[in-house]
């Protein structure tokens, strides 16, 4: 599937215009005008090689790796890859940043809600909260390999939604 060069937005085949921003699509890079210097007799020469920037130079990451990259530090990423310039224009990237951020979020206060019931039944019973070390152990590494999934997943430019955390990303971006 190919996306606008543009806005991020996923654009059918066969389609002329981005149905997101309504820019053309398809077209190759376009050349630079050729660069003017001056020669060792002070004439001015002028360049006449095509150059060209493809849409990856221009930017700098591709946006699934910049997707991907939106997982890394939770918050800090997510936050940096809503305002950085050329990434806050990109739909696929904002998705995953905020993905990311509320991710992140959800973690931090299932760990917090974690400490707090391990913490009331220490005070029931001290056996009874052994048990619960391995089981939030289990949960932790569930966490972390649903984290890797969700990085995967933007690397491989698709646009996987958790099912409350994602509708409430897709609305945001």
């Amino acid at each position: 599937m190919a996306f606008c060069a543009n806005c991020g937005t996923a654009v059918n085949q066969g389609s002329t215009f981005c149905s997101g921003c309504g820019k053309p699509v398809g077209v190759g890079p376009q050349p630079i005008p050729a660069a003017q210097s001056f020669g060792a007799t002070g004439s001015m020469a002028v360049s006449t090689a095509p150059v060209s920037i493809t849409s990856g130079a221009a930017t700098g990451l591709a946006p699934n790796l910049a997707g991907a990259l939106a997982y890394i530090l939770g918050f800090i990423t997510g936050i940096l890859f809503l305002v950085l310039e050329p990434y806050k224009r990109d739909r696929f990237v904002r998705f995953h940043a905020m993905q990311s951020i509320l991710y992140s979020a959800f973690g931090i206060v299932f760990r917090i809600g974690w400490s707090i019931l391990v913490s009331a039944v220490v005070d029931l019973s001290g056996w009874l909260s052994l048990a619960l070390v391995p089981v939030g152990l289990v949960i932790s590494l569930g966490l972390f390999l649903f984290w890797l999934f969700l990085m995967y997943q933007a690397y491989n430019n698709r646009e996987f939604r958790i099912p409350i955390i994602g509708a409430i990303a897709a609305k945001q971006v």
